[in-house]
């Protein structure tokens, strides 16, 4: 296939695959490639792949329908943490040219050629990667999402993710506040930093996650930065110190949990319990009150009997968290979780969840009502939704406005005046700025 063709690309999954897709859409630019819309009969499409939902193979199916039914004769290649796993199975998938691995996918423009009778499988030992390949998300000027670290060591009872994606590793800390500053020279207001595992940053070049924020702080010429994700064990006083008295990372958290049993937590093989999660929260709340904290967590696991659930949900309630994202528990091949012996019931984890979700707007709206009647920088967001424009508070608190008084990728302040039922709240532009 030569060069000077069009591209399409359909992410799944989390921050990080967007991010990654981003980089390789780059590559493909730089050869010639112009990006369009995966239904605009595109020359080639990738699909990048994740494997934490249950619905990993009927997604990446659909997608390649999707790509098929625009263009019958596109190339069609498969990267991601589901390639990885399963190569075979989506080389069975008709229409699929050809799977990429962990390592193997950012070589994609050498693979692209002619489509071929066969799908061609390049996936190679995960235990081998050991490249890291740093990369931002271009989509959306608003928030970049800025990969500063990849793989995982921990090896979770529950997770795939090592086996997808390899060890821990990241770039050197010049290199990512390089590539931070590319990502603000091309319009982003915040970044948010991302990986797999971000507070092990540092393993694979004698470095450390501290200081790799407080370079970026001082560095990179851009209004906002938030931390995604981050293990609590890894969440040290320091760095909750350095943010509180930051004045560009922003006072949110979003901290795993999973369970709030600590004998569910011992059968996860997470490298914490529900002591020291408490103290992080405490921490948090001591310097920053208002500040936002996500927490996720897992309903359902085995050996989750309804007493330990009881307790994550007592454990829960008596956090000052802002709000939680609940996952239902499902078997995953590879992982030591599925042989242990007290599975529970599929409709009975569904109806956790539901519980769980349920006590999440509760939080988000008393974390929410806080701030009515103050006056808020707010960050809007490109897209309008039915004449509003909506972004956020430094403190994740997503606020609409008639689109008609504020603009993309702006932030303006705004005075916050009620509370919705959809989870946000609506506000009017204020003309002085907040000092």
């Amino acid at each position: 296939m030569t060069p000077g063709g069009t591209a399409a690309f359909h992410t799944l999954g989390c921050k990080l695959n967007f991010s990654e897709t981003s980089t390789i859409a780059r590559d493909l630019a730089d050869a010639g490639y112009a990006r369009v819309g995966i239904d605009d009969a595109p020359d080639v499409v990738v699909i990048n792949t994740c494997s934490v939902t249950e619905q990993a193979d009927a997604k990446c199916r659909n997608a390649v329908r999707r790509a098929l039914n625009s263009n019958p004769d596109a190339f069609v290649a498969v990267i991601g943490c589901y390639a990885q796993l399963k190569p075979k199975e989506i080389a069975q998938i008709e229409g699929v040219d050809i799977v990429l691995g962990a390592s193997e996918k950012f070589n994609l423009v050498e693979h692209i050629s002619e489509k071929r009778q066969e799908s061609e499988i390049s996936v190679g030992p995960i235990k081998e990667v050991r490249a890291f390949v740093p990369g931002f998300s271009s989509q959306d000027r608003t928030r970049t999402f800025l990969k500063v670290q990849d793989g995982c060591d921990y090896f979770c009872s529950f997770c795939t993710i090592p086996l997808a994606r390899g060890r821990s590793r990241n770039a050197s800390i010049a290199e990512t506040v390089s590539t931070a500053v590319q990502a603000a020279e091309q319009g982003a207001k915040e970044i948010v930093l991302t990986g797999v595992n971000i507070g092990d940053f540092g393993k694979s070049t004698n470095e450390t996650f501290i200081d790799l924020i407080q370079a970026l702080d001082r560095e990179v010429p851009v209004e906002r930065f938030r931390i995604s994700s981050i293990e609590p064990n890894l969440l040290t006083e320091e760095i909750i110190q350095w943010v509180a008295q930051s004045k560009k990372f922003q006072p949110h958290f979003h901290i795993p949990l999973q369970s709030g049993s600590d004998s569910v937590l011992k059968s996860m093989r997470r490298r914490y319990r529900t002591d020291l999660y408490r103290e992080r929260i405490a921490a948090i709340r001591n310097l920053m009150p208002h500040a936002s904290i996500g927490v996720d967590v897992i309903t359902g696991f085995p050996n989750e009997t309804e007493a330990a659930f009881e307790e994550t949900q007592a454990f829960l309630m008596e956090l000052p968290v802002s709000y939680l994202h609940v996952f239902t528990y499902s078997e995953r091949a590879k992982t030591t979780a599925p042989r242990m012996e007290e599975s529970v019931p599929v409709h009975i984890r569904k109806e956790r969840t539901k519980q769980l979700r349920m006590l999440s707007l509760k939080m988000q709206r008393r974390h929410y009502e806080q701030f009515m009647g103050q006056v808020k920088p707010v960050l809007f967001e490109e897209s309008v939704e039915d004449g509003l424009r909506f972004g956020y508070t430094p403190e994740y608190v997503r606020v609409a406005v008639d689109a008609a008084f504020v603009m993309g990728n702006e932030i303006r302040t705004v005075q916050l005046e009620r509370v919705h039922a959809a989870g946000y709240v609506s506000g009017s532009p204020v003309l002085h700025e907040i000092t």
